[in-house]
C-alpha cells in the first residue's frame, strides 16, 4: 500500500496540469491529513507516526509559502535559497530521528521528548538564521567532499549524506521488524527524496508527494491497527474476531474443524511459557499448511479453529488427518531465544540431532459440518467443540466427526513430554 501510494504520487507529481478539483485537493489535503491522522495517532498512542506527520506538514507549509510566491512574481523570495537548503537538510534528519526513535511507555513524557527536540531544533535553526542569513547559508551549501560530488545534484551535498543516513537506518529498521508503519516510513523518505529537486519545477510535485506520503503513513497505521484487532500477535495467524466476522458470511456448505493442544496446561508448567509459546507457534505453522482450502485461526488459548468451504466432513478428514500428523511428528527443540536457529537449515540439523532434548506435541480434533439440524454457524461450532470433548474423552490425539463413532489414527507411541 505504501508504495502504491508514493508510486502513484511520484505520477501525479510529474504532471504538468491537474485540473481545478485535483489542485484545490492537494492544497488541503496535507493540512485534513494532520488534523485527521494525528487524531488518529493519539488515539492509539502512536507518537512516533504523529511526529513524522507533524515534521512532513512543516516542511511542506514553509516551501508551499515560497512556491507561492515563486508562481506569484516569478521570481524566488530573498530567503528562499536559505528556506529550501535548511529544509532539504532538517527534512531527512528530523524524519530520520523520529522513524527510528522508538516509543517509551508513557504516552505523555514521550510526547513532551519528541515536542522538546522538534521545538529546541527549530529554534535553534530560527535564531541562526535571522542572525546569521548569509553564514549559514553559506556552511549549508558548501561542497565538503569534492570527490563525493556529482552534477546530477540538486539538493546540497549534506542533504544527501543526511537522506542516506536515514534511509540506512530506516531500512534497518524494516528489515529487523518488518511492520506496516516502518515499510511506509522507508518509502514516504525515498519518495521525499524525490520530490525535494522538483519543487521549484513541476508544479504539483510539492502538494501531491507530501499528501501521499502523509496517508501513507495514516494507512500504515490503520492497517497495524487492523492487525492488532484481528490477527494474533504471537502466531500469526487470523485471531476470533476475524472468525466471527468469517463466520457471518459462509456458503451452504462448510466444514468446522476445532483443535485443542493436548495437555497443553501441564506442558506448560513443566517447561515454562516461553516453551509453550514456542509450541503454538509450532502448531500454528503446521495448520498454516492444511490443504483442501481450509483456513487456520487462532480461537484462544490453546484452541484454533480450521475452517473448510464448500466441503463435508469426509472431504476434509484427510487433510486433518495429516495436519494431525505432523504435529505428533515433529520433533520441538526446547531452546530459548538466543539460541533460536537463524534459518529453516539450521532448525532442521538442530531437530535432526538426537542428543538435544525434544519433545513432542499431540492434538485433538472435532469436526462437524453444517446440515439440516445444524444451520447456524454458532450451531455448527458448537458442535464441533463437542465433537473436541468426545476426542478428548477418547484419548487425545485423534478427530473425531460430531454425530459419529469414529475417529482418525489413534497414537501408538507413548506420548514424551506432553
Amino acid at each position: 500500500m505504501p508504495l502504491l501510494l508514493v508510486g502513484g504520487g511520484a505520477v501525479a507529481g510529474s504532471l504538468a496540469q491537474m485540473t481545478e478539483f485535483f489542485t484545490s485537493l492537494f492544497n488541503v489535503l496535507p493540512t485534513l491529513l494532520l488534523l485527521l491522522g494525528g487524531a488518529f495517532c493519539l488515539v492509539y498512542g502512536r507518537v512516533r507516526q504523529l511526529f513524522l506527520l507533524l515534521v512532513v506538514y512543516l516542511m511542506y507549509f514553509f516551501l508551499d509559502n515560497e512556491v507561492d510566491h515563486f508562481r506569484l512574481t516569478g521570481a524566488a523570495s530573498a530567503d528562499a535559497a536559505l528556506v529550501f537548503h535548511l529544509g532539504s537538510l532538517l527534512l531527512p534528519l528530523l524524519y530520520g530521528l523520529y522513524g527510528g526513535w522508538q516509543e517509551r511507555a508513557h504516552l505523555l513524557q514521550d510526547l513532551i521528548a519528541r515536542a522538546a527536540v522538534l521545538l529546541a531544533t527549530l529554534g535553534v535553526v530560527v535564531a541562526l538564521a535571522r542572525r546569521f542569513p548569509e553564514g549559514l547559508l553559506s556552511v549549508t551549501t558548501q561542497v565538503y567532499w569534492p570527490l563525493l560530488h556529482g552534477q546530477w545534484m540538486s539538493l546540497v551535498q549534506l542533504a544527501y549524506f543526511a537522506f542516506a543516513g536515514a534511509l540506512l537506518l530506516l531500512a534497518i529498521q524494516y528489515l529487523r521488524q518488518p511492520r506496516p508503519s516502518h515499510a511506509a516510513q522507508l518509502i514516504g523518505l525515498a519518495g521525499l527524496l524525490w520530490m525535494l529537486p522538483k519543487v521549484f519545477i513541476l508544479p504539483h510535485a510539492l502538494g501531491v508527494m507530501s499528501s501521499l506520503v502523509m496517508l501513507a503513513q495514516t494507512a500504515a497505521l490503520a492497517h497495524e491497527a487492523y492487525q492488532m484487532a484481528y490477527r494474533d500477535e504471537l502466531t500469526g495467524l487470523p485471531g476470533r474476531r476475524a472468525l466471527n466476522e468469517r463466520l457471518q458470511r459462509l456458503p451452504r456448505s462448510y466444514v468446522i474443524a476445532m483443535g485443542d493442544v493436548d495437555h497443553f496446561k501441564k506442558f506448560n508448567d513443566t517447561h515454562g511459557h516461553d516453551v509453550g509459546d514456542q509450541v503454538l507457534r509450532m502448531v500454528a505453522a503446521q495448520l498454516r499448511k492444511v490443504g483442501g482450502g481450509g483456513k487456520a485461526y487462532r480461537y484462544g488459548g490453546e484452541e484454533f479453529t480450521l475452517l473448510f468451504t464448500g466441503k463435508d466432513a469426509d472431504d476434509c478428514l484427510p487433510y486433518l488427518e495429516a495436519v494431525r500428523q505432523a504435529i505428533e511428528s515433529y520433533s520441538l527443540q526446547l531452546r530459548d531465544r538466543q539460541q533460536r536457529p537463524a534459518d529453516n537449515l539450521q532448525g532442521r540439523n538442530l531437530r535432526s540431532n538426537t542428543q538435544a532434548e525434544a519433545v513432542s506435541v499431540t492434538m485433538s480434533l472435532g469436526v462437524a459440518a453444517r446440515s439440516d439440524e445444524l444451520r447456524s454457524a454458532d450451531a455448527v461450532l458448537k458442535a464441533a467443540d463437542q465433537a473436541l470433548y468426545s476426542a478428548k474423552s477418547a484419548g487425545r490425539n485423534r478427530v473425531f466427526v460430531q454425530g459419529q463413532n469414529r475417529r482418525g489414527a489413534v497414537r501408538l507411541k507413548p506420548q514424551r513430554g506432553a
